[in-house]
């Protein structure tokens, strides 16, 4: 029977300075991961209107960006390209003139100690909008490996440190290691996006690169938010095909799944706080309906607590600043 004389959790509590020494779980800049928006050209800034505070960003601007993110201890970033010639089958995913491309180089250049991911997909190259080569009305799975092997290999020869197929195409990820090591790359790590779901929190990101698809939806190749079983079978594969990290995405709705994974399997998790996430903090947070720093830095606690290794965030630099203060 309880008996308040002697259990008291308070106790531990009433103290700042003891209530920090007994966290479980402490938020780092070295575990974020910021995504980037960026597009060829020079001196471009260009707002994202449903995510305040992110902008797409020519080469010149990323650097910049990239030396703002590393002084505030944010040591990795991830890049999403957008390009003005699209086309069926997504062609310059691959081309070393493309923004990734041109960025990757840039940023290695200019600050070599930065750790530069880029996203391995199509979605911002095709004119249809979808993450695959289009057969009829639907995504041709294995006429989209070679696309994404093909933009794999472009990237770590402009110096990627790490890539991360987010296609969800089956094989992906034995397609980009298979190619990876025949062209000398066998030291480029994978992070697979392994359990990437059909997600209503894309909507700002699919503004900010225009990737809606033109037609129909990605539910036949993203996973349905009801499942949860499946996201394992998912991780299990691409583990097998040869990933050196693990994703969850989105990150909120999906702790449950973060968890799971996190207990599963003895491999690095990342989790990716998405722009739909993003956005609802910044909304609400306008409006004054919450307090958007303290929600923040919450939402990122509870996605280290469920598990996460790294999570990828827009807020990378923000809540950076924000841990420095203490």
């Amino acid at each position: 029977m309880f008996d308040d004389q002697y259990s008291r959790l308070r106790r531990l509590r009433r103290n700042p300075t003891m209530r920090h020494m007994l966290r479980e779980n402490r938020l780092s800049a070295s575990e974020f991961i910021y995504p980037m928006f960026v597009v060829n050209g020079c001196g471009i800034r260009t707002p994202v209107e449903p995510m305040p505070g992110i902008d797409r960003m020519s080469v010149d601007v990323v650097t910049e960006e990239v030396h703002r993110a590393y002084e505030s201890g944010v040591k990795a970033v991830l890049l999403f390209g957008i390009t003005e010639e699209k086309d069926a089958t997504g062609s310059k995913s691959s081309s070393p003139f493309e923004a990734v491309q041109q960025c990757v180089a840039a940023i290695k250049k200019s600050l070599p100690e930065s750790f530069v991911i880029t996203d391995v997909c199509l979605c911002e190259y095709t004119d249809h909008g979808h993450c695959g080569v289009v057969s009829g009305n639907a995504v041709d799975n294995d006429a989209t490996l070679p696309r994404l092997a093909e933009t794999a290999i472009s990237h770590a020869t402009a110096g990627a440190d790490m890539v991360a197929p987010s296609a969800m195409m089956d094989g992906q990820i034995a397609a980009i290691r298979s190619s990876l090591n025949k062209n000398n790359y066998s030291d480029v790590p994978i992070m697979a996006y392994s359990a990437k779901y059909a997600s209503a929190f894309y909507g700002p990101f699919r503004v900010a690169v225009d990737s809606a698809p033109k037609y129909g939806d990605r539910s036949a190749y993203q996973m349905a938010p009801s499942q949860g079983r499946e996201a394992m079978r998912e991780i299990e594969a691409d583990l097998s095909e040869g990933a050196d990290l693990i994703m969850v995405k989105p990150a909120l709705a999906y702790l449950d799944v973060i968890k799971e994974a996190s207990t599963r399997f003895d491999a690095p998790l990342a989790a990716y706080s998405v722009s739909g996430e993003y956005s609802m903090l910044a909304a609400a947070g306008k409006t004054g309906w919450l307090d958007r720093e303290s929600a923040m830095i919450e939402v990122l606690t509870s996605i280290k607590r469920a598990g996460a290794d790294l999570i990828v965030t827009y807020n990378a630099i923000e809540a950076a600043d924000i841990l420095a203060k203490g």
